[in-house]
């Protein structure tokens, strides 16, 4: 069959709806200032879908950072790959300060995230290797695993028995092939909200011999006593081999950084094709990603601000009886067993009656026959945006849940 005349028929998992999702729940298109609240067709709603972590998106401070830098360096700055023209003294001082605050021996700044953790994985692994990833991975980690030409095996969600069975498993093979075993888990995972089970996977370590690779994208700035993530947090900076975050949430910028023993991060350095083959990272960003590294170490009130607002949400939202289980990340997901068609009915009441908007999840971002609701908490939210939340759930999820 001819290559788009198969597309015309199969439009994708999310495509395939895209008459009843485009401009309301796919691809909206919000207008005003990034904070807790944004203009959407003319009405104001209060936003539970940015991941504006520490509300730094659109402070003054930052909006002056990048004023300056901008002036100062425009956004072509510099010109070419960073080993061939675009290395600057800049680049080497962001890093160093990235690698004292996780506590690495070293580290990369990668121009974006996706395509940061996709080459991370390609670059790490051979045919030999092994690959353990959980369930609830990122897209970034499952698509990077699918360029692995050996082995991949994938454990039950924070389920430590069936991370040692995989092991086990993969242990066989490299006993074939002589190579060697890299698991992979998230400090904060991005949809279920839940924190990745660092410390027990390190306890394995000591049992078996494995690397471990923590995607911390939703930890960094937010976990840990200076925001510096899920790792430091769990005191676990000597025992996890290698460290990945994003600017894209907490820092409210672009690019991410890769952090652990400086012989790998050299190794990176030389050989991630995502880096070698792309433009250096503009200096404005790199020049406000590192004064925005000083804000996250100095934002311990925004921090509490944050975790204040996640617990008052959370727990009306359980005491209401719409969420079941309690969370410690500010990642809050509502589950519904009901038809796609059903939700969306109810997102667009939300948003067209109460002045509420917060991001549906489908398949392939979930498993199949799971849709949730993602609320995502942010040191600007106020207590009166959570009580008039919970009052609009009320009145509009018994409309449609029995």
């Amino acid at each position: 069959m001819d290559i788009f005349e198969r597309i015309k028929k199969e439009r994708g998992p999310i495509g395939k709806h895209q008459s009843i999702l485009e401009g309301d729940f796919a691809f909206p298109k919000f207008t005003g200032k990034i904070s807790n609240r944004v203009s959407f067709k003319e009405k104001v709603l209060i936003n539970w879908s940015y991941n504006n972590y520490l509300g730094l998106a659109n402070s003054e401070e930052v909006r002056n950072i990048d004023s300056y830098a901008s002036s100062r360096w425009g956004i072509t700055y510099p010109m070419g790959s960073r080993m061939m023209t675009g290395d600057t003294y800049l680049h080497d001082t962001f890093e160093n300060n990235m690698a004292s605050f996780l506590k690495m021996e070293n580290a990369l700044v990668l121009n974006f995230g996706y395509q940061g953790m996709f080459s991370i994985i390609d670059c790490l692994l051979k045919s030999t290797d092994v690959v353990i990833s959980d369930e609830q991975c990122h897209a970034c980690t499952i698509d990077g695993i699918r360029l692995h030409k050996g082995s991949r095996l994938v454990f039950k969600h924070n389920n430590i028995e069936s991370l040692e069975e995989k092991i086990k498993e993969a242990k066989q093979i490299i006993s074939k092939t002589k190579g060697g075993i890299l698991v992979v888990t998230e400090g904060v995972f991005s949809m279920s909200g839940t924190k990745g089970k660092l410390k027990e996977i390190c306890a394995l370590k000591k049992i078996y011999n494995f690397r471990l690779l923590v995607d911390d994208a939703h930890g960094f700035g937010v976990a840990g006593l200076e925001g510096n993530g899920s790792v430091c947090e769990a005191n676990l900076e000597n025992e996890v081999d290698l460290y990945f975050t994003t600017f894209t949430k907490s820092m409210a910028s672009f690019g991410a950084i890769i952090a652990g023993k400086k012989e790998i991060i050299n190794y990176f350095k030389y050989n991630l094709r995502s880096q070698i083959f792309s433009k250096s990272l503009p200096m404005s960003i790199v020049y406000g990603l590192n004064e925005r590294l000083k804000i996250i170490m100095k934002s311990n009130d925004k921090r509490e601000k944050l975790f204040k607002i996640t617990n008052l949400l959370q727990n009306g939202l359980k005491e209401k009886g719409f969420l079941s289980h309690t969370l410690n990340t500010c990642i809050t997901p509502i589950y519904f067993n009901i038809e796609l068609n059903h939700v969306l009915k109810l997102q667009r009441e939300l948003v067209y009656d109460f002045g509420i908007y917060c991001s549906v999840i489908i398949y392939p971002v979930v498993p199949k026959d799971v849709v949730i609701f993602r609320l995502t908490s942010t040191s600007l939210h106020s207590n009166k945006d959570v009580t008039h939340t919970l009052q609009s759930f009320d009145k509009v999820f018994k409309k449609y849940i029995k």
